[in-house]
């Protein structure tokens, strides 16, 4: 925030931007930056500037407003937004105690602050609370003070919205006093002790706040004469006890069931019959769908709430017998109910027999008693006892209040121990002082409001009058020190609404409480009766429509609008009478004793309904609060997501309006709201009156009452007291504006002065620029020309150099456009020269190869006519030897027929006499003796060289062998002769012979040493004496099928 006494401009209060439906909007400080006719340039808390209408200024901010204060009552302009900008101004400075008079307010600060030290609690200890800053310690001190003082007793109300802090501040209370009151004793170890127990059976996390306190709390401290603390008394206000059976989204139940489950061992948790440890087996712990806190150890917790019972002597039988009834707490929300229809009318069976045993172990009672009371109900008409079965729905919520009314009971239990413990009353017979803290929930305003928040409302608005009357005393006493007259100053309080709730007859509460013991009273009825009773008055507030089942009133805080649905059974606050029953037959004595014994003729109307009991206990608080005397504290929230330096002006202006703290200054406003002292009135309007001498030599008084006289009206309302003076609102506006009048007046006369200066000043610097300008354009246009003269010269001289460098190129350019042609002419008749030898050569090949193909087609020919003369020889003479026709075995002679690259100029001749080298052979009088009869070799070959076949247009050669004389018949090759090869064998020795057929490139020199080098190989295998099957040798490769591959700078022949 920015500090504006260290800033020019003027600070004011400007209306809110931008929030014309905002209820809780309100004006802000701002600096003055700029003025004109229709609007203002102001800059904010944050330093941010903008514009504004001129309207929106509203006044001209009082000089404690800037500072800020301590002690809001010194503020000289007590509003809603003075109060909210100097609680801003001290929370960002993390100073979160602010007093305003004798009540101190407390923001949260969501963070640990080194600032309840050991140090703190001596530096605070014996001072008044205007002698050091404010703190939580200086109100517990004050009030330790004035009891040994006065000998009278005191309270401190601790009020706020659920996450404000209340708690806490009571334990630093509780802290504080335990520390301050001498000598340290066991009793006050266990008050500080008590408030473990407290917190884990009586708060629970809830949407705005993880340690919420569902109860209201007084605890009574006791002294001696000497200051030392005695014993202590504590008293519980309206537990929430429907948190127990159902919980909101992102909330807990209370503490201790969380904590039972975390921090029991595994033979104590069988004991109990909870097998299961997770809080998600249970319904009644489950609702919310929250079960871990950040931050938050419950088995920790749950040994220290052991360790806290042990300090304040529960005994371990006791402490067992309430785990007993939590667990059974638990069971009871797991049973299931199934309905069923017994003379024609709805009945319900207990179907869940293990929960049933369990919660009936755990109650000491029997199985079959403790079904019968869940699913009947018993009545008295007349005397007689009438029996009858309740419907499922009817069981359930029989069911929740019984587990409600369980709850409650144990938690009343534990405060009467503690204060069995703590409460040394009855043993002293001298009356002893006290000090009260009462820990109260703050006013509530949700979003759906049933009979708990009208309690607390009820509660509050009369809380709320126990504190304007103190103010209002407070601000008599004021005035009754400044020897101010205030006969005359007149307040109205809150009375009315206390008369509507409960206080006047046929009152709000009165009429629940008789709708209440009506058998056929409904909460329909109900709201129908408050609407005839109360429905012309100014403070109860009708719904817009007919069809909104709703009723409203007009509290201190707002308007609150009430949701009547429940409202009767929660004012009963009761459980069938055949439970009640089956308890008084209980085998735990623990059980029996926490619930009062009542004869089984007992109706509603004898019992004691819970807005009864509330009031009573209320009307009690209130009467010991009035006997004492108060000090308040007021917790704010400064912002909804528990973050630290977050203030939302919004929130804490809702949050001070529902404290009261609003009244304070509505008290004000009855009287005088604006108070100065002498000096600072004469500071601030000394320049209203001419010619005044310096202050520190003149009367502050005397010139104060001069200035009123002489510019206030006749009319006016002011008074001088000893110290200040009392101004009403009109009468200090009135001020302000001929204030801003002369200091406006006075400021224009400067303003012109000042401008007059600075015009003179500006224009003899205008006057020296313009001849240094002219100087120094002088030079340069000097320096320019010389250059521009310069440059011309040194074009001319680059102009004839260019001529002559251009003549030179030419020349040398022609010449070589001469050389270039001669050469490019004699390069083209040699390239053609060229490609003519090389048509001449390609064509004398091509006929030299048609002839070579010509011939070998003719001596194939031949061949196949003569293997078929031999074949047909051979058969004759086989069909005159054999006894029995031999097998037929005709195979068809096919040349051998190779690939490879002959050159035709290297070696002409042998492509001559390659036509002699063709091979013929006979299959049936062939190879191996095929044909048994004459097992002849039928191989003949001719003393050759290779020879050149061309078939169809693709180079081969044909391969031909020698005759060789014909051998001894030998024996056809069997599997086990060394010298067989099988058909596969063979076919992978020719496929290796022959394969670089298909991948050679015929076109490329290094395939020539391919072939030499296959053929070699070939010869190799053929030495190994083994028989190849004719039709592999004779078979022919088709090397023209091979893909075609792109031959770069080389003639494919």
């Amino acid at each position: 925030m920015t500090n504006f006494q260290n800033e020019l401009g003027e600070c004011v209060w400007v209306k809110p931007q931008n929030a014309v439906d905002n209820e809780f909007a309100v004006p802000f400080g701002a600096r003055v930056i700029r003025t004109e006719k229709t609007r203002t340039l102001i800059a904010n808390d944050e330093g941010k500037q903008f514009w504004v209408p001129a309207e929106d200024v509203l006044k001209s901010m009082h000089i404690t407003s800037q500072q800020g204060v301590d002690d809001m009552i010194t503020l000289g302009d007590l509003q809603e937004y003075a109060i909210l900008r100097n609680l801003e101004m001290r929370y960002e400075k993390r100073l979160i105690y602010t007093y305003t008079g004798s009540m101190l307010i407390a923001i949260n600060p969501y963070q640990t602050l080194p600032i309840y030290t050991n140090r703190e609690v001596t530096q605070y200890r014996g001072k008044k609370i205007s002698e050091l800053p404010p703190h939580i310690f200086a109100i517990s001190d004050n009030a330790f003070q004035q009891l040994k003082r006065d000998r009278t007793n005191q309270c401190i109300v601790i009020s706020g919205e659920s996450g404000a802090g209340k708690t806490e501040s009571t334990k630093l209370i509780l802290q504080y006093l335990a520390a301050i009151s001498g000598k340290h004793s066991w009793i006050e170890q266990q008050i500080i002790e008590a408030n473990p127990i407290l917190e884990a059976f009586g708060n629970a996390k809830t949407v705005r706040n993880d340690n919420s306190s569902r109860f209201g709390k007084y605890i009574e401290i006791r002294f001696t004469d000497a200051g030392k603390i005695q014993g202590a008394n504590i008293e519980q206000y309206l537990l929430e006890k429907s948190r127990i059976v159902a919980q909101s989204r992102d909330e807990r139940n209370y503490h201790i069931f969380y904590c039972m489950l975390a921090g029991l061992s595994k033979p104590e948790l069988t004991r109990l019959e909870l097998l299961e440890n997770s809080s998600t087996k249970y319904h009644y712990l489950s609702q919310g769908g929250c079960l871990q806190l950040d931050g938050k150890n419950d088995a920790k917790d749950f040994a220290d709430i052991r360790a806290a019972m042990k300090v304040l002597s529960f005994a371990p039988e006791e402490v067992w017998c309430i785990f007993s009834l939590l667990a059974a707490i638990l069971h009871l929300g797991n049973m299931q109910f199934t309905a069923t229809v017994v003379q024609n009318m709805d009945a319900t069976e207990a179907t869940d027999v293990v929960n049933l045993q369990r919660v009936a172990l755990l109650l000491g009672v029997s199985k079959k008693a403790l079904a019968t009371a869940l699913t009947q109900k018993t009545i008295y008409v007349h005397g007689e006892r009438v029996v009858t079965s309740l419907s499922r729905d009817m069981t359930i919520e029989g069911r929740d209040a019984f587990a409600k009314s369980l709850y409650g009971a144990i938690f009343i239990r534990i405060v009467e121990r503690i204060n069995m413990t703590i409460d040394t009353k009855e043993k002293l017979s001298k009356a002893l002082n006290t000090i009260g803290v009462l820990d109260i929930f703050g006013f509530e305003n949700f979003s759906d409001n049933s009979f708990e928040q009208l309690c607390i409302n009820y509660a509050n608005e009369n809380l709320q009058q126990f504190f304007v009357r103190h103010i209002f005393k407070m601000e008599q006493a004021e005035y009754e020190q400044e020897s101010i007259k205030w006969q005359h100053i007149d307040f109205k309080d809150n009375q009315e609404i206390l008369d509507l709730i409960g206080m006047k007859s046929v009152n709000i509460m009165s009429l629940i409480d008789e709708e209440s013991k009506f058998p056929k009273g409904t909460d329909n009825t109900l709201l129908e009766k408050l609407h005839v009773q109360h429905g012309n008055r100014s403070i109860y507030v009708k719904p817009k429509s007919n069809q909104a089942a709703l009723f409203g009133i007009r509290h201190y805080a707002g308007v609150v609008m009430y949701n009547p649905n429940g409202f009767l059974e929660k004012n009963r606050d009761s459980f069938s009478m055949d439970l009640r029953e089956m308890i008084s037959k209980s085998k735990n004595k623990f059980l029996v004793d926490i619930f009062p014994l009542q004869l089984p003729y007992d109706t509603m109307k004898k019992q004691l309904t819970l807005s009864v009991k509330f009031r009573n206990s209320l009307d009690l608080l209130m009467r010991t609060l009035s006997a004492a005397h108060p000090f308040f504290i007021r917790c704010i929230k400064p912002n909804e997501h528990k973050k630290p330096n977050l203030f939302d002006r919004e929130l804490c202006v809702r949050q001070l309006r529902y404290s009261g703290m609003m009244e304070t200054a509505r008290i004000r406003h009855a009287g005088y709201p604006i108070r100065h002292s002498y000096r600072d009135f004469v500071e601030r309007y000394c320049l209203l009156l001419p010619k005044l001498a310096p202050i520190r030599t003149l009367d502050c008084r005397q010139v104060t009452e001069d200035i009123c006289k002489q510019l206030l009206t006749a009319t006016a309302d002011y008074q001088f007291g000893r110290t200040k003076v009392f101004l009403k609102d009109v009468d200090d506006t009135y001020l302000e504006k001929e204030r801003a009048r002369i200091v406006l007046k006075s400021i224009i006369a400067i303003q012109r002065g000042f401008r007059r200066v600075l015009f003179r000043r500006q224009l003899c610097r205008y006057r020296e620029a313009a001849l240094t300008i002219q100087k120094v354009w002088r030079g340069y246009k000097q320096r320019r020309d010389f250059l521009i003269a310069r440059q011309g010269f040194h074009r001319l001289g680059a102009c004839i150099a260019q001529k002559h460098l251009t003549l030179h190129f030419t020349r040398l350019r022609s010449c070589v456009t001469h050389l270039q042609a001669h050469c490019r002419g004699y390069l083209a008749r040699r390239a053609f020269k060229m490609r003519q030898q090389r048509h001449k050569d390609l064509q004398a090949l091509r006929a030299s190869e048609e002839l070579l193909v010509r011939q070998a087609k003719e001596h194939q020919q031949a061949d196949r006519e003569r293997q078929s003369r031999l074949g047909a020889n051979a058969a004759v003479v086989a069909a005159a030897t054999a006894p029995k026709p031999p097998p037929r075995a005709v195979s068809t002679p096919n040349p051998i027929v190779t690939q490879a690259q002959i050159h035709v100029r290297e070696r002409p001749m042998n492509m001559m006499n390659g036509m002699n080298g063709v091979n013929g052979v006979n299959g049936g009088n062939g190879v191996n003796g095929v044909n048994g009869g004459n097992g002849v070799n039928g191989v003949n070959s001719m003393n050759g060289v290779n020879g050149v076949n061309d078939v169809n247009g693709v180079h081969s050669v044909i391969t031909t062998t020698k005759i060789e004389p014909k051998q001894p018949e030998k024996q056809e090759p069997t599997a086990n002769d060394d010298n067989y090869m099988d058909e596969e064998s063979s076919k992978q020795i020719v496929d290796d012979v022959f394969g670089f057929l298909d991948e050679a490139d015929v076109s490329s020199p290094p395939v020539v040493s391919n072939v030499r080098a296959k053929s070699l190989m070939f010869e190799r295998e053929l030495r190994l004496k083994k028989d190849i099957p004719i039709k592999l040798l004779s078979r022919p490769v088709n090397y023209y099928e091979a893909p075609q591959r792109q031959v770069m700078n080389q003639m494919r022949l």
